[in-house]
Protein backbone atom coordinates (compact mmCIF):
# COMPACT_ATOMS: atom_id res chain seq x y z
CA UNK A 1 0.00 0.00 0.00
CA UNK A 2 1.33 3.27 -1.13
CA UNK A 3 0.10 6.91 0.94
CA UNK A 4 0.62 9.92 -0.07
CA UNK A 5 3.53 10.68 -2.10
CA UNK A 6 3.09 15.14 -1.71
CA UNK A 7 6.44 14.65 0.70
CA UNK A 8 9.54 12.66 -0.43
CA UNK A 9 12.03 10.80 1.83
CA UNK A 10 15.66 12.10 1.76
CA UNK A 11 17.24 8.43 2.40
CA UNK A 12 20.69 10.59 2.76
CA UNK A 13 19.38 12.05 6.17
CA UNK A 14 19.90 10.85 9.85
CA UNK A 15 16.99 11.50 12.54
CA UNK A 16 17.64 10.67 16.44
CA UNK A 17 15.86 11.39 19.28
CA UNK A 18 17.35 13.39 22.03
CA UNK A 19 16.47 12.17 25.33
CA UNK A 20 17.25 13.82 28.69
CA UNK A 21 13.94 16.40 28.86
CA UNK A 22 10.79 14.28 30.08
CA UNK A 23 10.11 11.58 32.09
CA UNK A 24 8.68 9.61 29.00
CA UNK A 25 12.23 9.84 28.02
CA UNK A 26 13.00 6.78 30.63
CA UNK A 27 11.60 3.77 29.08
CA UNK A 28 11.74 0.93 31.70
CA UNK A 29 10.40 3.25 34.32
CA UNK A 30 7.85 3.65 32.66
CA UNK A 31 7.31 -0.02 31.73
CA UNK A 32 7.35 -0.57 35.53
CA UNK A 33 4.57 2.29 36.20
CA UNK A 34 2.78 0.88 32.68
CA UNK A 35 1.95 -2.45 34.51
CA UNK A 36 1.57 -0.93 37.62
CA UNK A 37 -1.21 0.87 36.60
CA UNK A 38 0.60 4.02 38.51
CA UNK A 39 1.48 6.12 34.68
CA UNK A 40 -0.78 9.24 34.13
CA UNK A 41 -1.60 9.86 30.61
CA UNK A 42 -0.78 13.28 30.95
CA UNK A 43 2.14 13.79 33.31
CA UNK A 44 2.57 17.02 35.59
CA UNK A 45 4.57 19.36 32.94
CA UNK A 46 3.37 16.93 29.80
CA UNK A 47 6.38 15.17 31.16
CA UNK A 48 9.50 17.87 31.67
CA UNK A 49 11.46 17.13 34.63
CA UNK A 50 12.63 20.71 35.53
CA UNK A 51 10.12 21.92 37.78
CA UNK A 52 11.20 25.62 37.92
CA UNK A 53 8.99 27.92 36.92
CA UNK A 54 10.81 29.45 33.95
CA UNK A 55 10.80 25.97 32.89
CA UNK A 56 9.73 26.28 29.54
CA UNK A 57 11.89 29.22 28.70
CA UNK A 58 14.77 27.44 29.53
CA UNK A 59 13.83 24.39 27.88
CA UNK A 60 13.29 25.91 24.67
CA UNK A 61 16.37 28.05 24.99
CA UNK A 62 18.12 24.73 25.29
CA UNK A 63 16.73 23.15 22.26
CA UNK A 64 17.91 26.76 20.38
CA UNK A 65 21.09 26.76 21.80
CA UNK A 66 21.42 22.55 20.18
CA UNK A 67 20.55 24.59 17.20
CA UNK A 68 22.87 27.42 17.21
CA UNK A 69 26.19 25.76 18.27
CA UNK A 70 24.99 22.98 15.61
CA UNK A 71 27.00 22.94 11.95
CA UNK A 72 24.48 23.56 9.16
CA UNK A 73 23.47 20.19 7.84
CA UNK A 74 22.03 19.42 11.72
CA UNK A 75 18.84 20.79 13.14
CA UNK A 76 16.68 20.33 16.06
CA UNK A 77 12.78 20.04 16.80
CA UNK A 78 10.70 19.51 20.11
CA UNK A 79 7.83 17.40 18.45
CA UNK A 80 4.64 17.27 21.72
CA UNK A 81 2.79 14.53 20.07
CA UNK A 82 -0.71 13.29 21.43
CA UNK A 83 -2.63 10.34 20.96
CA UNK A 84 -6.71 10.74 20.22
CA UNK A 85 -8.68 10.12 23.47
CA UNK A 86 -11.20 7.07 23.46
CA UNK A 87 -13.46 6.88 20.60
CA UNK A 88 -16.31 4.39 20.18
CA UNK A 89 -14.34 1.56 18.02
CA UNK A 90 -11.86 1.13 21.28
CA UNK A 91 -14.65 0.45 23.03
CA UNK A 92 -15.52 -1.55 20.28
CA UNK A 93 -12.56 -3.55 20.11
CA UNK A 94 -12.25 -3.94 24.30
CA UNK A 95 -15.90 -5.20 24.02
CA UNK A 96 -15.53 -8.13 21.35
CA UNK A 97 -11.92 -8.48 20.92
CA UNK A 98 -9.99 -8.20 17.57
CA UNK A 99 -11.04 -10.40 15.21
CA UNK A 100 -15.23 -10.39 16.16
CA UNK A 101 -14.64 -6.55 16.23
CA UNK A 102 -12.88 -6.25 13.14
CA UNK A 103 -15.81 -8.42 11.66
CA UNK A 104 -19.10 -6.56 13.06
CA UNK A 105 -18.16 -3.35 13.14
CA UNK A 106 -20.94 -2.31 15.04
CA UNK A 107 -23.67 -3.52 17.41
CA UNK A 108 -26.78 -2.19 18.87
CA UNK A 109 -25.44 0.54 21.06
CA UNK A 110 -23.17 1.82 18.84
CA UNK A 111 -21.01 2.02 14.96
CA UNK A 112 -17.37 2.33 15.05
CA UNK A 113 -16.47 1.43 11.49
CA UNK A 114 -18.66 -0.18 9.17
CA UNK A 115 -19.22 1.63 6.24
CA UNK A 116 -22.71 1.53 5.14
CA UNK A 117 -25.72 2.99 3.11
CA UNK A 118 -29.02 5.30 3.49
CA UNK A 119 -31.39 5.83 1.23
CA UNK A 120 -33.32 9.43 1.58
CA UNK A 121 -36.32 10.24 -0.34
CA UNK A 122 -36.46 13.76 -0.95
CA UNK A 123 -39.10 16.18 -3.81
CA UNK A 124 -35.89 17.82 -5.34
CA UNK A 125 -36.12 17.35 -8.92
CA UNK A 126 -37.84 13.65 -8.27
CA UNK A 127 -34.48 12.48 -8.19
CA UNK A 128 -33.73 10.63 -5.02
CA UNK A 129 -30.31 10.68 -3.27
CA UNK A 130 -28.00 8.23 -2.25
CA UNK A 131 -26.29 9.35 0.67
CA UNK A 132 -23.06 7.11 1.27
CA UNK A 133 -21.60 7.52 5.04
CA UNK A 134 -18.52 6.47 6.64
CA UNK A 135 -19.08 6.13 10.73
CA UNK A 136 -15.14 7.90 11.30
CA UNK A 137 -15.74 7.18 15.17
CA UNK A 138 -15.91 10.31 17.09
CA UNK A 139 -14.70 10.32 20.75
CA UNK A 140 -16.90 8.49 23.90
CA UNK A 141 -17.85 10.70 26.39
CA UNK A 142 -14.49 8.88 28.45
CA UNK A 143 -12.57 10.68 25.36
CA UNK A 144 -13.56 13.89 25.57
CA UNK A 145 -12.49 14.27 28.96
CA UNK A 146 -8.97 12.81 28.52
CA UNK A 147 -8.78 15.62 25.84
CA UNK A 148 -9.83 17.91 28.28
CA UNK A 149 -7.38 16.44 30.76
CA UNK A 150 -4.17 17.42 27.74
CA UNK A 151 -6.15 21.09 28.32
CA UNK A 152 -5.94 21.38 31.86
CA UNK A 153 -2.29 20.67 31.88
CA UNK A 154 -1.91 23.05 28.85
CA UNK A 155 -3.57 25.95 30.39
CA UNK A 156 -0.82 24.79 33.81
CA UNK A 157 2.35 25.02 31.73
CA UNK A 158 0.88 28.20 29.53
CA UNK A 159 0.84 30.05 32.82
CA UNK A 160 4.42 28.58 33.34
CA UNK A 161 5.97 29.96 29.96
CA UNK A 162 4.65 27.02 27.09
CA UNK A 163 4.15 28.73 24.24
CA UNK A 164 2.09 28.27 21.53
CA UNK A 165 3.36 25.79 19.32
CA UNK A 166 4.95 27.17 16.28
CA UNK A 167 2.92 24.77 14.10
CA UNK A 168 0.18 22.18 14.87
CA UNK A 169 -0.90 19.37 12.08
CA UNK A 170 -3.59 17.02 12.89
CA UNK A 171 -4.76 13.45 11.57
CA UNK A 172 -8.11 14.27 9.14
CA UNK A 173 -10.20 11.31 11.06
CA UNK A 174 -12.63 12.80 13.62
CA UNK A 175 -11.64 11.66 17.04
CA UNK A 176 -8.55 13.09 16.33
CA UNK A 177 -10.04 16.67 15.49
CA UNK A 178 -12.15 17.03 18.12
CA UNK A 179 -9.00 15.59 20.30
CA UNK A 180 -6.79 18.59 18.98
CA UNK A 181 -9.97 21.17 19.07
CA UNK A 182 -10.59 20.22 23.02
CA UNK A 183 -6.77 20.36 23.91
CA UNK A 184 -5.79 23.87 22.61
CA UNK A 185 -9.29 25.28 23.14
CA UNK A 186 -8.87 28.56 25.80
CA UNK A 187 -5.53 27.72 26.57
CA UNK A 188 -4.11 30.93 24.24
CA UNK A 189 -5.54 33.83 23.51
CA UNK A 190 -4.09 33.70 19.73
CA UNK A 191 -2.17 31.16 17.69
CA UNK A 192 0.40 31.90 15.37
CA UNK A 193 -1.35 29.06 12.25
CA UNK A 194 -4.77 27.59 12.59
CA UNK A 195 -4.74 23.74 12.75
CA UNK A 196 -3.28 22.16 9.78
CA UNK A 197 -5.06 18.61 8.50
CA UNK A 198 -2.42 16.74 6.79
CA UNK A 199 -3.74 12.73 5.05
CA UNK A 200 -0.02 11.51 6.52
CA UNK A 201 -0.49 11.58 10.14
CA UNK A 202 -3.84 9.65 9.76
CA UNK A 203 -3.46 6.06 11.33
CA UNK A 204 -2.24 2.87 9.98
CA UNK A 205 -4.31 2.10 7.27
CA UNK A 206 -6.38 -0.72 5.73
CA UNK A 207 -8.69 -3.42 6.34
CA UNK A 208 -9.77 -1.81 9.44
CA UNK A 209 -13.31 0.26 8.76
CA UNK A 210 -12.61 2.82 11.60
CA UNK A 211 -9.45 3.73 9.92
CA UNK A 212 -10.85 5.09 7.07
CA UNK A 213 -12.01 8.70 6.36
CA UNK A 214 -14.69 11.16 6.03
CA UNK A 215 -14.76 13.52 3.20
CA UNK A 216 -12.96 16.55 2.51
CA UNK A 217 -15.96 18.37 2.43
CA UNK A 218 -17.10 16.56 5.56
CA UNK A 219 -13.83 18.11 7.35
CA UNK A 220 -14.02 21.76 6.08
CA UNK A 221 -17.83 21.64 7.57
CA UNK A 222 -16.83 19.96 10.80
CA UNK A 223 -13.77 22.27 11.85
CA UNK A 224 -14.31 25.36 9.26
CA UNK A 225 -11.55 27.03 11.58
CA UNK A 226 -8.83 24.33 10.96
CA UNK A 227 -6.98 24.08 7.23
CA UNK A 228 -6.79 21.15 5.52
CA UNK A 229 -3.59 20.40 3.19
CA UNK A 230 -4.00 21.30 -0.65
CA UNK A 231 -3.72 17.64 -1.61
CA UNK A 232 -6.45 15.92 0.88
CA UNK A 233 -8.66 14.83 -2.20
CA UNK A 234 -12.71 15.05 -1.62
CA UNK A 235 -12.72 10.65 -1.11
CA UNK A 236 -10.47 8.67 0.79
CA UNK A 237 -8.61 7.27 -2.14
CA UNK A 238 -5.85 5.30 0.15
CA UNK A 239 -7.76 3.05 2.20
CA UNK A 240 -8.01 -0.69 1.07
CA UNK A 241 -10.34 -3.02 2.05
CA UNK A 242 -7.97 -5.58 2.08
CA UNK A 243 -4.63 -4.46 2.19
CA UNK A 244 -3.37 -3.28 5.58
CA UNK A 245 0.12 -0.84 6.13
CA UNK A 246 2.90 -2.65 7.05
CA UNK A 247 4.68 -0.70 10.55
CA UNK A 248 7.66 -0.05 8.18
CA UNK A 249 5.48 1.75 5.59
CA UNK A 250 3.76 3.79 8.53
CA UNK A 251 7.22 4.61 9.77
CA UNK A 252 8.06 5.89 6.02
CA UNK A 253 4.97 7.85 5.91
CA UNK A 254 6.03 9.50 9.38
CA UNK A 255 9.64 10.18 8.10
CA UNK A 256 7.49 12.19 5.31
CA UNK A 257 5.87 14.29 8.31
CA UNK A 258 9.09 14.81 9.92
CA UNK A 259 10.71 16.07 6.95
CA UNK A 260 8.34 18.16 5.80
CA UNK A 261 8.45 19.85 9.31
CA UNK A 262 12.43 20.13 9.02
CA UNK A 263 11.96 21.29 5.27
CA UNK A 264 9.04 24.01 6.07
CA UNK A 265 9.14 24.82 8.87
CA UNK A 266 12.71 26.05 9.34
CA UNK A 267 11.50 29.04 11.61
CA UNK A 268 9.67 27.04 13.66
CA UNK A 269 11.06 25.18 17.19
CA UNK A 270 8.13 23.52 18.66
CA UNK A 271 5.55 21.48 16.79
CA UNK A 272 2.44 19.90 17.77
CA UNK A 273 0.71 16.44 16.13
CA UNK A 274 -2.50 15.11 16.57
CA UNK A 275 -2.82 12.05 15.69
CA UNK A 276 -2.87 7.69 16.57
CA UNK A 277 -0.91 5.07 18.19
CA UNK A 278 -0.11 3.99 14.89
CA UNK A 279 1.55 6.95 13.10
CA UNK A 280 3.16 7.79 16.76
CA UNK A 281 4.76 4.14 16.84
CA UNK A 282 5.99 4.77 13.33
CA UNK A 283 7.18 8.40 14.19
CA UNK A 284 9.78 6.20 16.94
CA UNK A 285 10.46 4.18 14.74
CA UNK A 286 11.36 6.70 12.43
CA UNK A 287 13.63 8.64 14.89
CA UNK A 288 15.61 5.31 16.25
CA UNK A 289 13.37 5.48 19.48
CA UNK A 290 11.18 2.29 21.28
CA UNK A 291 7.88 1.74 20.96
CA UNK A 292 6.45 4.02 23.65
CA UNK A 293 2.85 2.50 25.22
CA UNK A 294 0.77 5.41 24.87
CA UNK A 295 -2.93 4.69 25.80
CA UNK A 296 -5.75 7.06 24.35
CA UNK A 297 -5.78 10.53 25.48
CA UNK A 298 -2.03 10.26 26.11
CA UNK A 299 1.39 12.96 25.24
CA UNK A 300 4.34 12.25 23.87
CA UNK A 301 7.30 15.26 23.67
CA UNK A 302 10.51 14.14 21.66
CA UNK A 303 13.31 16.16 20.83
CA UNK A 304 14.68 15.20 17.73
CA UNK A 305 17.59 15.82 15.59
CA UNK A 306 17.95 15.74 11.89
CA UNK A 307 21.17 15.74 10.45
CA UNK A 308 22.34 15.10 6.42
CA UNK A 309 25.25 15.22 4.95
CA UNK A 310 27.68 18.04 4.36
CA UNK A 311 27.42 19.37 0.69
CA UNK A 312 31.09 18.89 -0.73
Amino acid sequence: MSLSTTYEVRDNLALKSVPGFFVQDDIEAIAVAVRKWLWARVPPRLGLKDTSDDRWAKFLALVEKLNEESPPETSFKFFLLARHGQGYHNVGESKYGTVDWDIINGDEEMIWGRQYLHFYHFKVSSYRLLIRLTADPLLTPLGRQQAADIQREMIIEAASGLPPPHKRYCSPFSRALDTCDISFAGVYKDHPHPVLVVENCREENGVHTCDKRNTRSYIASYKPHFSIEEGLTELDELWDPNLRETKEEVSLRARKIIDMVFENDTDSLYISITSHSGFITGFLQAIGRERYPLPTGGVLPVVVKRTQPPSS
